[in-house]
C-alpha cells in the first residue's frame, strides 16, 4: 500500500506520520486491495485571530479498484482528527468490502442462462 502524507499550512512531524501510518494498518487489514492513499493534514486559522480555536483538519483520498474514496475529519486537536479520519475510512472500506462480496454472491446464478417457463406449467389451461 503506497501511503502519502502531507501538510497544508502545517509541518508534518514524525509523530504525526507515525499515528497516520498505524491508524491506516487498521484500515488494511480489513480490506488488502488498497492500491494508494494519500493523506492531506491542514491547519486552518481563520477563527484564531478573532479568539477562536483552530481547526485541524485531516483528509484521505484512497484508491481501490479503479475506485476512489474521500474522507475528512476536522477537530480542535490534530490527533482527534487523524483518529476520526482513519475511523470513517475504515468504515466506507467495509461498506465497499460488503457491496463487493453482496455483487459477486447475488451475481452468481445471473451467467446469462435463463430457464424456460411456459404457462403451461405455471397454471393448468381452463
Amino acid at each position: 500500500m503506497n501511503v502519502s502524507i502531507s501538510g497544508h499550512h502545517i509541518s508534518v512531524t514524525e509523530a504525526m506520520d507515525k499515528a497516520v501510518r498505524e491508524k491506516l494498518e487498521k484500515v488494511e487489514r480489513h480490506f488488502d486491495q488498497i492500491q494508494s492513499i494519500k493523506v492531506i493534514l491542514s491547519l486552518d486559522n481563520s477563527g484564531a485571530s478573532d479568539g477562536g480555536m483552530k481547526s485541524h483538519k485531516a483528509e484521505a483520498i484512497m484508491r481501490v479498484a479503479g475506485q476512489e474514496m474521500f474522507v475528512q475529519a476536522c477537530e480542535d486537536d490534530m490527533y482527534k482528527a487523524i483518529n476520526d479520519m482513519a475511523d470513517k475510512l475504515d468504515r466506507q472500506v467495509r461498506k465497499y468490502k460488503t457491496r463487493q462480496e453482496r455483487k459477486k454472491t447475488q451475481g452468481a446464478g445471473r451467467d446469462g442462462r435463463y430457464q424456460d417457463v411456459t404457462p403451461a406449467e405455471i397454471a393448468p389451461a381452463v
